[in-house]
């Protein structure tokens, strides 16, 4: 089968690779009829997370149909459509029975190696490093789908595979990020939020959904903020202005009651003297970039909310730690626990309340097109905002 692969920094490229198999009896094969290429994805192309090797096949935003399930799988059938969340669970262990999905303590077979990095091991993720797993990702034309009979949702064939693809991630991601900012209708919020790639505005229309009275949204890429406003935020470009004077400005010296920071590692820019030579020094290191995450812990009222679905993999740049702790403000992370989420966000589709599709930009039936696609969507040409690969030709 053809499938996108890792080669080196930088590298991406399309081969032939051998299909996968069954091995395990609650396993399953799909035909994967979309996939997608993540933010987090460029940080692999990037170099930025450790353990992955020269072929590692990557994606973890993928559905399709089942061609063949494990003889202990009894909750799939044959030519069922499931999205595949991008976390693997084992729905057993303590920590998926608390409903805490991303941190299963079962599904990363390097887990020990894991735990050197975090003090313990986490859920084994589809295609991001040997660290997480070491698993296929799903940006192929098959895929096999460990504890098939736990993650996956069925989904039915009146919703095609845009609206529903992105429950696999960016769909869970954004609006677990909005949930942690304790939004209700009655509170009338203020939400900040940091980056309007794609997760960004996941979180910025799951802050409307879940009743946030105002989102300000913070980005420099004229697209994205165009499709922010599009959303009901209003926006901000960080080039053009202090971003912490804005805020005060804008809230009559409130400040937001919570902030989302969707940027991560890698994240540019900076307000004063001393951040843009932060700036200069760090981008010549291993070291990843906290610029939005301080802007944010800056940004948020005192007693307020910080939420970060941004990813971050090792070391850190200096945090303003001292205005976190001072302020009083609450830190919300974690990879996304997908699982409780497809059916909540299922429904929220088949109502009507939102459609995810809106978020991309570019479409292809060939996997060969993935490595000029990876560098569109990491240089921000073209008006890449999201893109979405049918490897078996069916592009609506």
């Amino acid at each position: 089968m053809k499938a996108l692969t890792w080669q080196k920094k930088g590298k991406i490229t399309c081969e032939s690779v051998p299909d996968p198999v069954i091995l395990d009896g609650h396993d399953a094969i799909i035909k994967v009829t979309a996939c997608a290429i993540c933010g987090s994805d460029l940080h692999l192309m990037d170099g930025f997370m450790p353990t992955m090797q020269c072929g590692d096949i990557l994606g973890h935003e993928t559905m399709g149909e089942v061609v063949e399930v494990g003889k202990e799988n009894t909750r799939l059938s044959v030519g069922d459509r499931i999205v595949v969340p991008f976390t693997i669970s084992c729905g057993a262990c303590r920590q998926c029975k608390w409903g805490n999905w991303s941190c299963c303590e079962r599904t990363n077979p390097n887990g020990h190696q894991q735990a050197e990095t975090f003090g313990y091991p986490l859920a084994g993720l589809f295609g991001y490093s040997h660290i997480t797993g070491g698993f296929a990702g799903g940006q192929a034309e098959y895929l096999r789908v460990p504890h098939a009979d736990i993650g996956p949702i069925i989904v039915p064939p009146e919703l095609d595979d845009e609206k529903v693809l992105f429950l696999s991630d960016i769909f869970p991601t954004g609006y677990q990020a909005a949930e942690y900012c304790d939004i209700t209708p009655e509170a009338e919020k203020t939400i900040a939020v940091w980056g309007c790639g794609p997760v960004g505005q996941m979180a910025i229309r799951s802050c409307f959904l879940l009743g946030a009275k105002r989102v300000i949204a913070i980005d420099e890429v004229p697209e994205r903020l165009a499709m922010a406003r599009a959303g009901g935020a209003e926006t901000l470009d960080f080039r053009d202005r202090n971003i912490q004077q804005t805020l005060m400005e804008m809230t009559q010296g409130l400040g937001p009651d919570a902030v989302i920071e969707a940027v991560g590692m890698e994240a540019h820019g900076a307000d004063t003297m001393m951040q843009k030579i932060g700036s200069a020094v760090l981008s010549a290191t291993t070291l990843e970039r906290p610029f939005a995450l301080n802007q944010a812990i800056l940004g948020c009222r005192p007693g307020g909310i910080v939420s970060m679905p941004g990813v971050y993999a090792g070391g850190l740049g200096p945090v303003m730690i001292g205005a976190l702790m001072n302020k009083g403000l609450t830190l919300r992370t974690g990879q996304t626990n997908v699982q409780k989420y497809l059916q909540p966000l299922l429904e929220r589709i088949r109502k009507g309340e939102i459609d995810p599709s809106f978020v991309i930009s570019h479409r292809t039936t060939s996997l060969e097109d993935g490595p000029d696609l990876y560098r569109k969507f990491r240089d921000k040409k073209d008006n890449c905002t999201k893109v979405v690969f049918y490897p078996h030709g069916n592009a609506i």
